[in-house]
């Protein structure tokens, strides 16, 4: 009977762990997106918030913390707080103010970095990010807030000695701080990618994280699956790329899940991420608000924004991408992934809308802008702001492509280089000067094709045995004949009656 108790106790046991390991765990993560805004000058002080100079040469008593230095608030950076407010649906707090948050660092100069706490300039919103198989997820917004940027330590320049340079001390900054949740690494990756494609197109930063004008820390935890409770999370922090981002957040999910598999616990902590290796390794354990002992810095009033003021910044608003994507979507039929096209780039979707008013098919129009001229434009290495063809040139040359008065072959490699040449001809006139509009001669065109046919007899019994891609051999052929002056379907056509 001993034996069978103990026999028994080791099943449970086994049972009990195997239980154990094969828990479903979800991660559940919220991001702390930091976002430098693109003044000019810096928050607090006239010093130039230029990316790239040499160490320490956009200084002042201010950014250094000079006794008796007091800071002014550059208005602009409001202006652009508030624009990233709405373009998130938050609500704007009217009535807000600055914090100390004291720490201490060697390239924060005051001992202190400049933030808001307890009254946020913006809370409560979300955001929308499509994932790559077309679904839609919300994601919220707790809080938005203002803050100074701290300095930069350098530890590679000297073996015996530490390198401090305060150009980035004081550059101004958002934090977009997110509800947990974010499920996936996926999510997250769409969320930066949204974020930093919506900073862009209102204008508040150039969104490159190279320059760390874009950057994020990670709260990761996990929870089993249907469990409503929130776990133990940690902080993964200095994210400065979207693909690390993903890794860094793939690591600590499966390092979580294993430790918490093989009965361990998770520490509240601040992690690092090293790229080389693809792993998190711990900084210090993770403090609490209470740690910096908060409170409203007394060297700034209140910031106050009127009704008029906030209805001004609204009525500046431009179009948001999300918006965009679903005009397109609904009004022309296409996708999502062609209208991000035009959402990514207000350009080219200021371009679509000047010449959709005189296009004849918008949905050609959205077709040659996301194809050929994209195409080119990307050959040529320059933007559609620089592409010296009007955008009611190429309305005409597309609807004489519509109209089949010339192929879009013809249109494409000889017409709109000539256009983009600079050419004083009205786009018609310099399509028959060129001799690319299209003969209607059937006679001629079905000579043509007795012509290919006969020279490729070989080709033509392969069609006949089946091999009907040699179909376009043909019309290729064709077309070469006519010197591209003809209607590819009408070649089509004629050829198909010809193999009959």
């Amino acid at each position: 009977m001993t034996g069978t108790l103990i026999h028994i106790s080791n099943l449970v046991i086994f049972v009990e762990q195997m239980n154990t390991d094969f828990k479903q765990f979800e991660l559940v993560s919220g991001l702390e997106i930091h976002v430098q805004l693109n003044t000019t000058t810096k928050i607090f002080s006239s010093d130039s918030a230029a990316f790239g100079a040499l160490p320490n040469a956009h200084i002042s008593a201010v950014t250094m913390a000079l006794p008796g230095a007091l800071p002014k608030l550059n208005k602009e950076v409001i202006e652009k707080a508030v624009r990233i407010g709405l373009a998130l649906n938050c609500h704007i707090n009217q009535r807000n103010y600055f914090d100390r948050k004291n720490y201490f660092y060697a390239d924060l100069p005051k001992g202190y970095q400049i933030t808001q706490d307890n009254q946020p300039i913006c809370k409560d919103g979300f955001i929308d990010v499509t994932l790559s198989n077309g679904d839609v997820k919300q994601i919220g917004i707790n809080r938005i807030h203002l803050e100074e940027d701290a300095g930069k330590s350098m530890h590679d320049q000297s073996e015996e000695y530490s390198f401090i340079d305060l150009n980035r001390a004081g550059v101004p900054l958002i934090e977009i701080v997110t509800e947990p949740d974010i499920r996936s690494a996926e999510e997250a990756s769409a969320l930066l990618n949204a974020i930093r494609q919506l900073v862009r197109h209102l204008d508040v930063s150039d969104g490159n994280m190279e320059e760390g004008s874009l950057r994020c820390d990670a709260n990761i935890s996990i929870r089993e699956q249907g469990s409503t409770t929130f776990g133990t999370r940690c902080e993964v922090k200095n994210l400065n790329s979207i693909r690390n981002v993903r890794r860094a957040m793939e690591f600590e999910f499966n390092r979580q899940k294993e430790l918490v598999s093989q009965g361990g616990t998770i520490i509240q902590s601040t992690l690092n991420f090293d790229a080389d290796q693809g792993s998190t390794s711990p900084m210090r354990s993770k403090e609490e608000a209470n740690d910096y002992r908060y409170f409203p810095d007394p060297d700034l009033p209140p910031i106050l924004i009127s009704n008029e003021w906030l209805a001004a910044i609204k009525a500046c608003m431009p179009v948001l991408p999300q918006e965009i994507v679903q005009q397109l979507t609904a009004q022309y039929g296409i996708n999502r992934s062609e209208a991000a096209i035009f959402a990514e780039d207000m350009d080219l979707y200021e371009y679509f809308r000047q010449a959709s008013v005189a296009t004849q098919n918008a949905k050609s129009l959205i077709n040659w802008l996301s194809g050929p001229i994209r195409a080119s434009l990307n050959e040529q290495q320059i933007s559609i702001a620089d592409f010296n063809v009007s955008p009611l040139q190429l309305a005409e040359i597309i609807n004489m492509v519509d109209d089949k008065k010339i192929n879009q072959q013809a249109a494409m490699q000889r017409l709109v280089p000539k256009v983009e040449r600079g050419s004083s001809l009205p786009v018609i006139q310099l399509a028959q000067s060129l001799n690319l509009l299209i003969t209607e001669d059937s006679s001629a065109l079905a000579d043509f094709a007795d012509q290919v046919l006969n020279k490729l007899q070989p080709q033509v019994l392969a069609y006949k045995k089946g091999k009907k891609g040699v179909l376009g051999l043909f019309v290729g052929e064709v077309m070469k004949l006519a010197k591209g002056k003809a209607d590819p379907q009408k070649v089509n056509e004629i050829l198909l009656e010809k193999l009959k």
